[in-house]
C-alpha cells in the first residue's frame, strides 16, 4: 500500500515537473496568484497601520471610532454655532440701543460771537446751537453788556425753533446744520 501511494505521488510529481503540461502551468499560475495575494496583503497591512496612526493623531488618542468622533465634533460645532448666534443677537440688541442713544446726543454744534449792542466791547456775546441727529436741541445765547450779562435758552425741534430766533441764533443753527438756506426772519 505504501508503494501504491508512492507511485501515485510520483506520477503527480512527474507531471508537475513537466512545466509545459497543463498541471504544471496551473501550479505555476496558482503559485503566482498566491504570491501576488501575499504581496497585496502586506501592502494593505502597511496602509492600514498608517491610517490607524493618522486616526489616533486626529482623535487625540481617544478610544472611540471615527464615526463617533465625527458625531461628537458635529454636536460641538452645533453648540458653538448656537452660542455664536446668541452672542450675535445680544450684540445686535446692544448696538441698536447704543445707536438710539447716540441719535439723542449732540451731533451738530456751532458758536457765533458778536457784539450785541454795537459797542466796541470785543464781541463778547455768543449764541451756541447744540442739536442731535434729529435736528432737535437748544440754542443758548449769552448777551454781555458792560455791567450785566443775560442768558437765553430756546428749544429747537426737528430744525424748527419754539420761539422766534435772533439773526445770530438763526446763523448758529444754519452753521451747525451746514445749511446754505437764507436767514429766516
Amino acid at each position: 500500500m505504501a508503494r501504491l501511494r508512492s507511485g501515485a505521488g510520483d506520477r503527480i510529481l512527474s507531471s508537475v515537473h513537466n512545466l509545459t503540461s497543463t498541471a504544471g502551468i496551473v501550479a505555476m499560475a496558482a503559485g503566482a496568484c498566491a504570491l501576488l495575494a501575499l504581496l497585496v496583503c502586506a501592502v494593505l497591512g502597511l496602509k492600514l497601520r498608517r491610517l490607524r496612526a493618522a486616526q489616533r493623531m486626529v482623535m487625540g488618542g481617544a478610544e472611540q471610532d471615527l464615526i463617533a468622533h465625527a458625531a461628537a465634533l458635529q454636536e460641538q460645532f452645533e453648540a458653538l454655532y448656537g452660542y455664536v448666534q446668541d452672542a450675535a443677537e445680544r450684540l445686535d440688541g446692544r448696538m441698536d440701543t447704543a445707536e438710539r442713544r447716540l441719535d439723542r446726543t449732540v451731533a451738530y454744534r456751532s458758536l457765533i460771537r458778536y457784539d450785541a449792542y454795537g459797542e466796541m466791547s470785543g464781541r463778547q456775546s455768543t449764541s451756541i446751537a447744540l442739536l442731535d441727529a434729529n435736528r432737535s436741541g437748544l440754542i443758548l445765547s449769552s448777551i454781555h453788556h458792560r455791567d450785566q450779562a443775560r442768558l437765553y435758552a430756546k428749544e429747537v425741534r426737528e430744525g424748527k425753533p419754539e420761539l422766534e430766533l435772533s439773526p445770530e441764533e438763526d446763523e448758529a443753527i444754519r452753521r451747525a446744520l451746514g445749511d446754505d438756506r437764507p436767514p429766516s426772519g
